[in-house]
């Protein structure tokens, strides 16, 4: 493999942008500084001052391959992340047939070395079927390869059930990340009963939906011992059960995703695009997630990446699918109106992104020290665009962002030490 050299980049620390070159060798970093010396044997990449940071990791994606291709697939899903400056997601089992097998989570690993530009890692369902009754084999799973177990898009309903699963993944070795919704809580809402829902007439769905389930499972981290991670946070409760269960010593993470960051239920328009579970909450709700993210409570950003098809979103706020894309602009949405706007330090939000998941899954990339596999993106702070989601790679254009005007665009995408995208061109 042919050696890179990344010159005349730059890296955040603290307050600053600091000059720095990266020598890449054999798919891993091989050097950092100030000032690398050319190598006429190296492929060189001129940065220009762009920003230079680790590959962004995303552990909360939909690539909804097999059985759903008409929304997404393995290839149009990492085309899209590689074009949003991810060099690793992790893909979620609610496809047709579940990867709730060896057999199952093999295939997917195969059509991965034919069809994903990036590295794809896959969960394991935690029941057969994510029907909620028969647990999965957790220690054959995790031998097949599985980065962790959730029946994300449904809570598990029993607590004895998911006491039983979490004993099970901590004796395997695995982590629990959970979509966390009481469906008996329900009452047929489908957005959050807040402002917006009661002045228009629609069903809400009541905070405590999400935070019971984050208050159950919490406590039965603590008592089995069990890594437990929390899918897509939308409540403030949601965050302090977090802090608390953190403060306790709990091997409890947590996730926030774009949406939820920079939106609340007062921006609801009609119109299946501002359709997602969990639904958009309320400022005070919000603000929570911005302190969590802060302080260090919430662990890490994932878009929760969601295709579906045009007719799927255009039967109104009732009817619509629940779910949003958003590999593609989750670092420009975020950059622009947290980080210029004050709310968030630059090195912040690319911890959260990148250092932030890696640490909860226990990961080697994420950082940029020698050694550690050479995942790196350049980014281009400056150059302002509009969201257009006729250009996007993904099969899905549901996103209540198109039209936004952002600044900073993914110039340079090298996933093991092999450029899969460079100045928006995609390499395969």
């Amino acid at each position: 493999m042919a050696k890179i050299l990344i010159k005349n980049a730059r890296t955040a620390k603290g307050d600053e942008l600091v000059k720095t070159d990266i020598l890449i060798e054999d798919g891993l970093i091989a050097e950092v500084g100030g000032d690398i010396s050319l190598d006429g044997s190296c492929e060189v990449i001129e940065a220009e001052g762009k920003l230079l940071a680790p590959g962004f990791i995303d552990v909360h994606v939909h690539l909804r391959e097999p059985g759903f291709e008409y929304k997404e697939t393995i290839r149009t899903g990492t085309r899209a992340a590689a074009m949003g400056g991810y060099t690793t997601i992790f893909a979620m089992p609610n496809t047709n047939p579940c990867p709730d097998n060896e057999e199952v989570l093999g295939m997917l690993k195969d059509k991965c070395r034919t069809d994903a530009l990036i590295k794809v890692g896959f969960y394991s369902s935690i029941t057969r079927g994510e029907k909620g009754s028969e647990l999965v084999d957790f220690k054959a799973m995790m031998e097949a390869g599985a980065v962790g177990f959730t029946d994300d898009g449904k809570g598990i309903q029993e607590a004895g059930l998911m006491y039983e699963a979490m004993a099970a993944a901590r004796e395997a070795g695995g982590l629990i990340a959970a979509h966390c919704e009481d469906e008996s809580m329900l009452f047929g809402g489908y957005i959050h009963e807040g402002e917006y829902a009661r002045k228009n007439g629609h069903k809400g769905i009541m905070s405590l939906v999400e935070d019971l389930q984050i208050m159950r499972d919490a406590a039965l981290s603590e008592k089995t011992g069990a890594r437990y991670h929390i899918c897509h946070m939308s409540t403030k409760d949601g965050v302090e059960i977090l802090r608390r269960s953190k403060t306790k010593g709990a091997k409890v993470t947590g996730e926030a995703s774009p949406h939820h960051l920079l939106l609340t239920d007062l921006d609801i328009r009609e119109h299946g695009n501002w359709k997602m579970n969990p639904p958009l909450r309320s400022p005070e709700d919000r603000a929570a997630l911005i302190e969590g993210i802060k302080d260090g409570t919430i662990d890490c950003i994932a878009t929760d990446h969601a295709p579906h098809s045009a007719e799927e979103k255009e039967r109104g706020l009732e009817k619509s699918s629940f779910g949003i894309v958003g590999l593609e602009t989750a670092f420009p949405l975020l950059y622009t109106n947290l980080v210029l706007k004050g709310e968030l330090k630059l090195e912040k939000l690319l911890y959260l992104m990148t250092e932030g998941p890696a640490k909860v899954f226990g990961l080697k990339q994420g950082v940029l020290v020698p050694g550690a596999p050479a995942d790196l993106v350049l980014i281009d702070l400056d150059e302002e665009w509009t969201i257009d989601t006729e250009k996007f790679e993904s099969k899905g254009k549901n996103t209540p962002f198109g039209g936004w005007t952002v600044k900073s665009r993914i110039d340079t995408v090298i996933c093991d030490g092999k450029i899969v995208n460079i100045g928006g061109n995609l390499n395969g």
